[in-house]
């Protein structure tokens, strides 16, 4: 026979606790109750709960209080605080201090109901958990703290801001958020916010109802709805619109939404990530940003560091991007030469570690025998040192100035990856598309060709 999982209720109001037990009672959770914060303290001590909910205000402290001594005390037990309407800056506080999640009074059963189911989940998760975050590679201080905090905030419902460079691997950090949480057997919903045109930016995330505008022919379910009952990732978040900026505030606030032309909002039960490589505070203070929004989804902010301050982790990255390519070419890669893996640890990698995919990749497709020396990378850096191969047939060899144009006024870039097109399409058509013949026929090698075919959209 299973235990039955249990509930701690704080709250001075008789009527709230008789409430909350009826109601968690009916889920089949065994309830015990406290009236103030020095009778909870002693109930925590006494025996393990599976959940805790607390009021704001007690007769004897504050249920930031309570909070903060769980935290400390009994991290594996997620609390969520009872607030009164309207009063977000206490949510926000609570959130800070290690809630789990909060629900404004007078209580919505339903809402209750869903935070609760939420926290027995996470249980579940934790004691299931197998480590995800090892998609997050490097060993280096920076990576393991990063992952320690990946952990802590995963078990919150708070939103959080994940700042970073372009390139650093800010999506990544997100689902890894959303698969060690309680939300993992929901969705994850990944926007780039600025992909989206900002006239139909209202309908995508919102949804909108038939004949609401021109070209509206049926209903639309948008992104908050998808991700119902999962994870929604903002990403680039600075390119919101104010005017969205407002509506995705509400939406926060309320946790409801309203598509377009519909004469109701929707309730919908999301965990809202967000992420941007700019800086947010600066927008702010240009009123580019809404402060009331950055402060609603800045609830917990976590820093995704770049390349360049974790040198030590390049190695096995490097290893790592290697092995994923021959997993999908089915082919002997070469490996990097000693001095290309120093070469690799020197560079600054303003790209990150999408750059350094990008270098490896385009490596492994030129370089010709079985080892990558720091001649087949063409870092910037480098090149400078070890000059060029000028008779090197189809090599990208270092990327023309943006000023650069063709005879015809075509700029350079364009004009060169039209040349290598029609040379490849030619040699195709007169070896019959045998890719082996072809690749001898222009002078370079299978690998490189295929590199070419995918990069030319040729495949």
């Amino acid at each position: 026979m299973t235990t039955p999982r249990s509930a701690l209720v704080v709250d001075d109001e008789r009527d709230i606790r008789e409430l909350l037990v009826l109601t968690l009672g009916r889920m089949g959770l065994r309830v015990d109750t406290a009236a103030d914060l020095s009778s909870a303290r002693a109930q925590l001590a006494q025996g393990s709960y599976d959940l805790c909910l607390t009021d704001m205000r007690l007769p004897d402290g504050s249920g930031q209080d309570l909070i903060e001594h769980i935290a400390q005390r009994y991290p594996d037990t997620p609390v969520a605080m009872i607030t009164a309407f309207g009063n977000v800056e206490a949510a926000v506080q609570a959130l800070k201090a290690g809630a789990f999640d909060f629900v404004t009074k007078p209580v919505d059963l339903s809402v209750l109901r869903r935070l609760v189911q939420h926290a027995l989940d996470l249980n579940e998760q934790r004691r299931s958990a197998t480590p995800a975050s090892n998609r997050l590679i490097g060993d280096s201080p920076r990576m393991q703290q990063l992952r320690q905090t990946i952990g802590r905030v995963a078990r919150s419902q708070a939103p959080v801001y994940i700042s970073g460079e372009s390139g650093v691997g800010k999506e990544l950090v997100a689902r890894l958020i959303h698969e060690q949480g309680s939300r993992a057997a929901g969705t994850f919903v990944p926007v780039n916010c600025g992909a989206i045109p900002s006239e139909l930016m209202e309908s995508e995330l919102f949804g909108h109802k038939k004949g609401s505008f021109t070209g509206a022919h049926a209903d639309k379910e948008g992104l908050f709805q998808a991700a119902n009952g999962g994870t929604l990732f903002l990403d680039e978040v600075a390119e919101l619109p104010l005017h969205m900026q407002v509506k995705l505030l509400r939406v926060i606030q309320e946790k409801c939404v309203r598509p377009v032309g519909a004469p109701a909002e929707l309730p919908v039960d999301v965990r809202i990530l967000s992420a941007t490589h700019k800086n947010l505070a600066r927008l702010v203070e240009e009123g580019k940003f809404r402060q009331d929004l950055y402060y609603r989804i800045n609830v917990i902010e976590l820093a995704v560091p770049p390349l360049r301050q974790r040198r030590e982790d390049i190695p096995v990255i490097s290893a790592a991007i290697l092995k994923r390519l021959a997993g999908e070419q089915a082919d002997a890669l070469p490996a990097l030469s000693e001095e290309a893996e120093a070469a690799l640890a020197a560079y600054p990698f303003p790209g990150n570690v999408r750059e350094l995919e990008n270098v490896l990749e385009r490596a492994v497709a030129l370089c010709e025998g079985q080892r990558i020396e720091v001649a087949d990378l063409y870092l910037p850096q480098v090149d400078s040192l070890i000059g060029h191969e000028a008779d090197a047939p189809l090599r990208t060899i270092a990327p023309p100035s943006p000023t650069a144009f063709g005879p015809d006024g075509t700029p350079l870039p364009d004009a060169i990856e039209q040349m290598e097109r029609e040379t490849i399409q030619k040699a195709l058509e007169a070896n019959r598309y045998n890719k082996t013949k072809t690749a001898a026929a222009l002078g370079i090698t299978f690998r490189a060709l295929r590199y070419k075919l995918k990069k030319l959209g040729m495949e």
